[in-house]
């Protein structure tokens, strides 16, 4: 039995940089005041930014795409949007394979994205993708970076759609 395993985090550097701005423009102001200028009012106005910054950040780096490919189908969870993993069917499935897309054109960038020709997709980072496209002709793209294990796995599981293809139209 194969199984296809991955888990993703927002992890890239640009991202750290991005969020970086905000937190060195609190900072700053608050270095090049004196002593006697600080007062209980001035460290509240730096204080509160911040927390709320840390909580945005926070969720941020809380948020995970699990995947799992294996002979009942193929598992998913978008932390903390989907609590547990949910899984499609190999029975659901009319096609599943990985493919290249534009994020930013197709989907509209990264995280959890719906459009109304494109289906969903749940994506970290990268441009690589399983596609999924349902009996009901619904469609989900899961991102990943490990695009040939995907590959493998999906082929080794292949006759699982094939079959239930033939199994409907008899």
């Amino acid at each position: 039995m194969k199984v296809f395993i991955e888990n993703q985090r927002f992890n890239q550097w640009w991202l750290y940089l991005i969020l970086a701005i905000p937190v060195i423009s609190l900072i700053i102001p608050f270095i090049l005041k004196t002593e006697e200028t600080l007062s209980r009012n001035n460290i509240l106005e730096i204080v509160i930014p911040f927390l709320f910054l840390t909580i945005i950040y926070a969720f941020i780096f809380s948020i995970q795409l699990k995947t799992r490919i294996d002979e009942k189908g193929v598992y998913y969870q978008f932390f903390p949007f989907n609590r547990k993993l949910k899984l499609i069917l190999w029975e659901e499935i009319e096609k599943c394979y990985c493919r290249t897309y534009k994020p930013l054109l197709e989907y509209g960038g990264w995280g959890y994205r719906m459009t109304i020709r494109k289906g969903k997709a749940l994506n970290i980072k990268g441009n690589i993708g399983i596609q999924i496209i349902f009996k009901n002709g619904k469609k989900l793209l899961l991102g990943t970076q490990k695009q040939n294990e995907a590959k493998m796995v999906i082929e080794t599981y292949k006759d699982k759609i094939i079959q239930s293809k033939s199994a409907n139209s008899i």
